[in-house]
């Protein structure tokens, strides 16, 4: 089993984004754990620029500590916005992220699909970075469509797709708690418009949990189109990242269901926003390895 490191554990330690001092801290922060594979995210234009900026350096930052950056996602919301301009300049940051992937040999760039262009009143998904049980009301805006949004996104990952598979990457994409694609059948709605087997998922067990999926069906529905998976556990109620055990997630009727479809991808610890993130991922690190055992993956 290829285990890695999600940026959240970034997020959760030094903020979001953390600034690019902070981007080395957190890298050693993983080489200190143990993990050999990481993630890394550009957020947003100014933080995405920084990161391209300083790729050289972090590149040979992390070659010195033995560490390998194999996915990296640019978090960038206009890419599915409503307006064409915004829609073309993420789309421009997006060949950025492309570079950056290649740079490091990732094997594949991750896009989210974000939050739809609703009023939400008080609380909403991801205003500042991922929070956990909130409580969404939303008002709808009249000339809003919902057609007009899903072609939106189907032209998005379209091309986003093509421009990934021209430099050798897959495009995968997660499904997460109040966004537009949020769970395994909406990405599988998604797949088939865009109907190209270089593009695929992200299994997030923490936020497919909480959508109250049925988790090895979930692996039993997109099969091949699996590219990556994020691990983390919750109690089914919240999207909560907490270590594996510790929640209600089937981890032996996933990982069966994973070796049955033949994944050999890589499993990234997806814990945050806990009090003890280290030793929740040592935790994580010790159940991956108990249940690869176990099953014999």
């Amino acid at each position: 089993m290829k285990i890695s490191c999600c940026w959240l554990y970034a997020i959760s330690k030094y903020g979001y984004p953390p600034s690019i001092s902070d981007t080395y801290r957190a890298l050693e922060d993983m080489q200190r754990l143990g993990f050999k594979y990481v993630e890394l995210e550009g957020v947003r234009e100014e933080n995405l620029r920084a990161v391209y900026e300083e790729k050289e350096n972090l590149k040979a930052f992390c070659e010195e500590r033995g560490l390998q950056v194999i996915n990296f996602c640019p978090v960038l919301p206009d890419i599915v916005s409503l307006d064409k301009q915004k829609r073309e300049e993420a789309i421009h940051l997006f060949d950025l992220a492309i570079e950056i992937a290649r740079f490091f040999d990732c094997e594949t760039i991750q896009l989210d699909s974000f939050s739809p262009p609703l009023e939400f009143v008080g609380e909403a998904p991801y205003k500042d970075m991922i929070n956990f049980g909130l409580k969404l009301q939303v008002k709808v805006d009249p000339n809003f469509s919902w057609n007009e949004l899903w072609e939106v996104v189907v032209e998005t990952f379209k091309v986003a797709n093509q421009k990934a598979k021209d430099a050798g990457l897959k495009l995968c994409l997660e499904p997460r708690v109040g966004e537009i694609i949020s769970n395994t059948d909406s990405i599988l709605r998604l797949m088939d418009y865009v109907n190209d087997d270089n593009f695929g998922a992200v299994l997030d067990t923490g936020h497919l949990n909480a959508q109250k999926e049925i988790l090895p069906l979930s692996v039993e529905k997109l099969g091949k189109q699996i590219f990556y998976l994020h691990v983390s556990d919750n109690d089914g109620k919240t999207n909560e990242h907490l270590a594996l055990g510790r929640g209600t997630v089937d981890w032996e009727g996933v990982f069966l269901a994973l070796k049955k479809h033949g994944f050999d991808g890589y499993v990234a610890v997806d814990v945050g926003r806990v009090p003890d993130l280290d030793e929740q991922y040592r935790e994580s690190v010790e159940y991956l390895q108990m249940i690869e055992k176990k099953i014999g993956l």
